[in-house]
C-alpha cells in the first residue's frame, strides 16, 4: 500500500479566480481503508499564497471529507506567471490512528496534533503530486489572448464542472469568442466553439460575435460561426447587423456568405437604412451590386430623411452607382421627405455629369421623339449633355434615328452628337434608322461620315439587319456610303433573320410610357415595309 487516502476526482486542485471575488478550490479526500480511521494533514509548501480548511483531521473509513484551498488574489498580485497550471503543490501526510475518534474538523485549528505525523513508531504516508489549476474568467481571457490552444483545452475539459469556462468574460465584458476574433484567430474560433458557447452572446460595445466578425472582415471565423447557426439578423442591442458591417467595410467575400445563407438583402438598420444605401454611401461598387443581385431593392426610402440609395449617389456625385443603380430598376421620380428627387439632389450639389442620367435625359428623349428641336436646345443649355447616354447607353441621336425626327439629328450633328455612338448592345444610331427604315436619316447619317460597317456587339452590321429586314433602297444607299458589297452574297448563306439576330430591337425603354404598333410601319419614299416586330414609343 502506497496511500491511504485518494484523491477525488484527481489530484488537481482547481482554484477559480475571479476579480472581486473569493478565489477558492475544493479537494475532496477519501479514506481508502475498509476498517481504520485515517488522519490527515494538508500543507502548501507556499504557505503564504493559500489557506486551507480544515487543514487536518481524521476521516472515518471509506469516508470522504472536503477541503477548502483558498488562494490570496490581491496579496499576491493577481493570477500567478504560469497559466493555467502553477509551480504550487501540496504535501499530504496521512496516518493510520486505531480506535481515534471521528470529530468535526476546526476550520481555525488543526484538529490533529502535529505529532501524530512525526512519531517514529507510525508509519507516515506522504503525496507531494497535488497540483493546482487555476481557472475563471481572468485564466481564461489570459489563455486566449496569449493563443495557448493546449492550455485552453485543459481548462475546458478539467475546469470546474459547475462553472461553464467557454462563457468567461473578461473585465471589460468581451466574452472569449470576441477576444479570439479581435485576434483574428480562427483556430481559437473554432476550439471554443466544440465546447458549444452561447454564439450570440452580446460583446461590450453591445454586438455579437457574427457581427463582429463580419465587420472584422474574418471571412473564416464567420464562416464557422454560421455554421454553427449563428443569426444573421440585426441583434436588438446593435445599430448594425453583420449585413450592415460587412457592406458597408466593403468585405464583399463576407457578404457573399451572409447572403448565401439567408441573409435579407433589404434588413434595416436601427435607423431604418439598408445595406445598399450603405454601401452606396461608402462607394463600395463591388457590395453594391452585389446586393443589388442578391435581391437588393433599389427603391427603399431610410427612415431619416426618406433619401432611397439614388438620393444618397447623386448628392456625392457618384456617376458609377447612379448607373447602375438605373440598370436594376431605380425609380428616378421618388421623392425624400423634403420633396427631392435624386436630379434635385445631384442639382443641389452642382454635379451637372448626372443631370442626364436623372433627368434632362428623359426630357431629351420626350423632345427627340417629338422632334422639337427649340426643347432640346433649351434643355442642352441647362447643362445636358449632346453626347449624354441613358441607362441603356441610348444618345438623343439613337432616340432621333429610330423616331426618323431628321431635323433633329441635323441639329445634333450641327452641336457634335458622337455619330457613331454605341449603346449597351454595341447599336449605332445608323443601327437605329436602318432598322425603322428611315431613309433620310440614314443619309444624312452616312453623308456625314457614319460608320455603315459598325459591327454590335454580335457582330451585326447596319447592311446585315437592311438585308433581314428586305430594304433594298437603303442597302443600295449603305453601298453607296461605302459598306461591302460582298456582303450581300454572304448574308444570303450565313446571316440569319434580323427577328433572330437580335430577337427585334425596337426603342429602348426610358421609363415612359409605350405601345406595340401591331400594323407595321410605313416607311418613306418606295422603301419595303418593316417588319411587325417595330416598337413605336
Amino acid at each position: 500500500m502506497d496511500r491511504l487516502i485518494s484523491l477525488e476526482p484527481s489530484n488537481v486542485v482547481v482554484i477559480r479566480i475571479e476579480n472581486g471575488q473569493k478565489c477558492c478550490g475544493e479537494l475532496t479526500l477519501k479514506n481508502v481503508m475498509y476498517t481504520m480511521p485515517v488522519a490527515f494533514r494538508l500543507q502548501a509548501v507556499n504557505k503564504a499564497r493559500y489557506t486551507i480548511r480544515p487543514q487536518s483531521g481524521i476521516i472515518a473509513p471509506l469516508t470522504t471529507l472536503t477541503v477548502e484551498i483558498t488562494y490570496d488574489y490581491q496579496q499576491n498580485s493577481g493570477h500567478p506567471r504560469s497559466l493555467p497550471y502553477c509551480d504550487d503543490s501540496f504535501l499530504l501526510h496521512s496516518v493510520v490512528v486505531p480506535g481515534a475518534a471521528v470529530k468535526n474538523p476546526s476550520s481555525t485549528h488543526d484538529s490533529v496534533p502535529m505529532d501524530w505525523f512525526t512519531a517514529r513508531k507510525k508509519q507516515v504516508f506522504v503525496d507531494s503530486g497535488i497540483r493546482v489549476m487555476f481557472v475563471g474568467s481572468v485564466v481564461m481571457a489570459s489563455l486566449v489572448r496569449n493563443g495557448s490552444m493546449d492550455e485552453m483545452r485543459d481548462v475546458l475539459e478539467k475546469g470546474d464542472p459547475s462553472w461553464r469556462a467557454v462563457d468567461a468574460v473578461d473585465d471589460e465584458g468581451q466574452t472569449l469568442l470576441h477576444l479570439a476574433i479581435s485576434q483574428s484567430r480562427a483556430d481559437l474560433v473554432q476550439l471554443l466553439l466544440e465546447f458549444e458557447p452561447d454564439i450570440e452572446a452580446r460583446g461590450s460595445s453591445g454586438v455579437t460575435p457574427l457581427e463582429a466578425a463580419s465587420a472584422s472582415g474574418e471571412g473564416l471565423i464567420v464562416e464557422l460561426l454560421l455554421a454553427h447557426r449563428a443569426s444573421t439578423e440585426r441583434s436588438e442591442s446593435s445599430t448594425w447587423g453583420p449585413l450592415h458591417l460587412a457592406a458597408s467595410a466593403g468585405h464583399v467575400d463576407v457578404l457573399r456568405l451572409l447572403l448565401q445563407k439567408g441573409a435579407n438583402a433589404n434588413m434595416l438598420t436601427k435607423d431604418g437604412n439598408t445595406a445598399l444605401h450603405l454601401v452606396v454611401e461608402e462607394r463600395k461598387r463591388d457590395c453594391a451590386r452585389l446586393l443589388l443581385a442578391s435581391g437588393g431593392q433599389p427603391n427603399i426610402r431610410n427612415s431619416g430623411d426618406g433619401d432611397t440609395p439614388l438620393h444618397i449617389a447623386a448628392a456625392f456625385g457618384d456617376e458609377y452607382m447612379v448607373k447602375l443603380l438605373l440598370q436594376k430598376g431605380a425609380y428616378k421620380e421618388i421623392q425624400n421627405h423634403s420633396g427631392k428627387t435624386a436630379y434635385d439632389m445631384a442639382a443641389e450639389q452642382g454635379h451637372t455629369k448626372l443631370f442626364d442620367a436623372l433627368g434632362l435625359g428623359d426630357r431629351l428623349c420626350i423632345a427627340a421623339r417629338k422632334g422639337e428641336i427649340r426643347t432640346i436646345n433649351r434643355i442642352l443649355e441647362s447643362g445636358a449633355l449632346v453626347n449624354g447616354q441613358d441607362q441603356h447607353g441610348w444618345t438623343i441621336l439613337h432616340r432621333a434615328s429610330f423616331k426618323g425626327r431628321v431635323e433633329v439629328a441635323r441639329f445634333l450633328i450641327e452641336k457634335g452628337v458622337d455619330l457613331n455612338a454605341r449603346d449597351e448592345d454595341g447599336y449605332t444610331a445608323l443601327h437605329c434608322a436602318v432598322e425603322s427604315g428611315h431613309v433620310d436619316v440614314l443619309e444624312l447619317l452616312v453623308k456625314k461620315g457614319a460608320d455603315v460597317e459598325a459591327r454590335t456587339n454580335k457582330g451585326v452590321t447596319p447592311m446585315q439587319i437592311a438585308d433581314s429586314l428586305n430594304y433594298s433602297g437603303i442597302k443600295r444607299v449603305l453601298i453607296q456610303g461605302g459598306a461591302n458589297k460582298d456582303e450581300f452574297t454572304q448574308i444570303s448563306k450565313t446571316a440569319p433573320a434580323f427577328g433572330n439576330i437580335k430577337g427585334g430591337r425596337g426603342e429602348k425603354d426610358t421609363g415612359l410610357k409605350k405601345k406595340k404598333n401591331t400594323r407595321g410601319k410605313a416607311l418613306r419614299g418606295s422603301f419595303d415595309q418593316s417588319a411587325a416586330h417595330m416598337v413605336a414609343i
